[in-house]
């Protein structure tokens, strides 16, 4: 009778260990503020135009925050990144206020949007970006006004991602950054 109980007991408690760990929940997004400040780049996002994107991982209790999508996107293909993605998510353009004003909450699933990517339209940090909608019609809208092909996240291609490209400062300068490191390694 001990010797059934205590097998009972044992196998109690590895089910309630398989619920428990089944019960984690997918971190939801969170409002950018002032305080967010790009993963690579270190400067405040909200002085930056264009859509951004914040990856939950699941050994941080906050998000880590991108100045633009192509860099979230690097992230995920980087050998080096290894740590457990949680969720990904992106600035929804089609609710965006403006290109330069983006919004601090209209957060997609990264999993779950349509992006073009190929556009003439630069990111936030100068190079192309790779521009997120909820809604597959406004990508398509965006995609014939400005160029480009519309994809899901599966289908960017790494060489889109992270391979070096021209960037274009304010001033007009133009650098190349090599996107082995998404946020820099820019050379005149």
């Amino acid at each position: 009778m001990i010797k059934r109980i205590f097998i009972i007991a044992i196998a109690m408690f590895a089910l309630a260990s398989c619920q428990e760990s089944e019960v984690k929940s997918t971190p939801q997004a969170v409002a950018m503020t002032e305080e967010a400040l790009g993963h690579y780049c270190q400067m405040n996002l909200i002085e930056h135009e264009g859509p951004m994107a914040q990856i939950h991982l699941t050994r941080l209790q906050h998000p880590i925050w991108f100045s633009q999508v192509r860099d979230a996107v690097a992230f995920t293909k980087l050998p080096e990144e290894t740590e457990e993605i949680a969720a990904i998510y992106v600035s929804d353009m089609g609710k965006a206020p403006s290109w330069a004003r983006p919004g601090n909450d209209n957060w997609i699933d990264a999993t779950e949007a349509w992006f073009v990517i190929g556009s003439k339209i630069r990111g936030g940090m100068g190079a192309p970006e790779v521009v997120p909608f909820a809604d597959k019609a406004a990508a398509a809208q965006f995609a014939e006004t400005n160029g480009g092909d519309i994809v899901r996240l599966a289908d960017i291609p790494d060489a889109y991602v992270l391979a070096p490209v021209e960037v274009v400062t304010d001033q007009g300068d133009t650098h190349t950054r090599d996107t082995d490191e998404p946020g820099g390694n820019a050379t005149q």
